[in-house]
């Protein structure tokens, strides 16, 4: 047998060589990584639940999900990996998992998928009653209503309102999570509690019963994708987003200061770019913005990097002494612009 090194003895990287080298060829396991010990305590939360007829298989793939009709589990491959994992960040700014508690979060969710697919709970009439048909759309784009009572609150973005199946995954995640007092916490969400005991009552049963379907087809294993990092970067990227909006030039000359003109303020600290202060917000603002908005995070990073682009080019700058108050006018900025697009569909009405 073939010895795996550990991800210790694996050699060192170079930037350049790292996004040129084919995923296959990274030689990313789950077995030696900081993955593999958060695994073996999800596996013990599964066995405090009761679910020990079901063992979910795990692997690496390029993002979270669990291929349909399947038990198998996939994690982002670059969670694996700490230079990955800064790989990510840079690039697509936006990280799913990252450090023991999230992952843990992520992992009860497809665990909820795996369930529903293990058991086809989908084709139970009571189940169709509680989150409706799995074969309804699944559409990428949705518009949540932010703090519907209808819906648990798990994953950011209020994930649970973008279809039944997602309903259950999160529903389901909920009730898992260790010392969550579900029943106290949802307890004025009539709706989203039924959804609750559903759950609680349908596990219960499940206890006892060999799952039907123990599939464990994979989708996308980084065993075999040939893309290098630049290539899935690369095309990434190229998806197109939603437009981006005109017309935000006097929304950023009423925040910021030309630097042309005066300091208005009459303090003696320096004044910085407030191109510069846009992009250092970039990664907070498209996490935070996503988890109360439902706003995609890619989206909230172009968003981002085009009022960037035209602080720069309006020559926008703002007082150094005086930034917290600059950062709470563009994170205002930003979250009514996402607001009005996930209500409306458009960022300006």
């Amino acid at each position: 047998m073939k010895q795996v090194q550990s991800m210790a003895e694996l050699p060192p990287f170079e930037p350049s060589h790292l996004l040129a080298t084919p995923i296959r060829d990274l030689g990313l396991t789950i077995a030696g990584t900081p993955l593999e010990p958060v695994l073996v305590h999800f596996r013990e939360e599964l066995e405090q639940v009761g679910i020990v007829r079901l063992k979910p298989h795990f692997y690496l793939s390029t993002e979270w999900g669990v291929p349909f009709g399947t038990i198998s589990i996939a994690i982002p491959f670059y969670l694996a990996r700490p230079d990955l994992t800064a790989v990510h960040a840079e690039r697509n700014g936006h990280l799913e998992g990252v450090g023991p508690g999230e992952l843990l979060r992520y992992l009860r969710h497809e665990m909820g998928h795996v369930v529903n697919y293990a058991y086809q709970l989908y084709e139970q009439e009571e189940w169709i009653k509680c989150f409706g048909s799995i074969t309804q759309p699944y559409a990428e784009g949705y518009r949540p209503e932010p703090f519907s009572r209808k819906f648990v609150r798990h994953l950011p973005g209020w994930y649970a309102q973008k279809h039944p199946d997602e309903d259950w995954a999160e529903t389901f995640a909920v009730w898992m999570t260790p010392r969550a007092d579900w029943r106290t916490a949802y307890a004025a969400w009539p709706e989203a509690l039924a959804k609750l005991e559903f759950c609680h009552r349908t596990m219960a049963m499940l206890k006892e019963r060999d799952p039907p379907v123990t599939a464990t087809e994979l989708d996308e294993d980084v065993s075999e994708l040939a893309s290098s990092l630049e290539d899935y970067y690369r095309a990434a990227a190229s998806i197109d987003g939603d437009p981006l909006p005109p017309g935000l030039d006097g929304a950023l000359q009423a925040i910021f200061q030309d630097f042309d003109e005066p300091d208005p303020t009459s303090t003696m600290a320096s004044r910085l770019p407030a191109a510069g202060l846009l992009l250092q917000l970039e990664q907070e603002l498209s996490a935070n913005v996503y988890r109360w908005s439902g706003h995609f995070p890619e989206s909230t990073r172009r968003l981002v990097q085009h009022l960037a682009e035209r602080a720069r080019e309006l020559k926008q700058v703002y007082p150094a002494d005086q930034e917290p108050a600059f950062i709470v006018a563009v994170t205002t900025l930003v979250t009514t612009l996402a607001m009005n697009h996930v209500i409306r569909g458009s960022y300006i009405p």
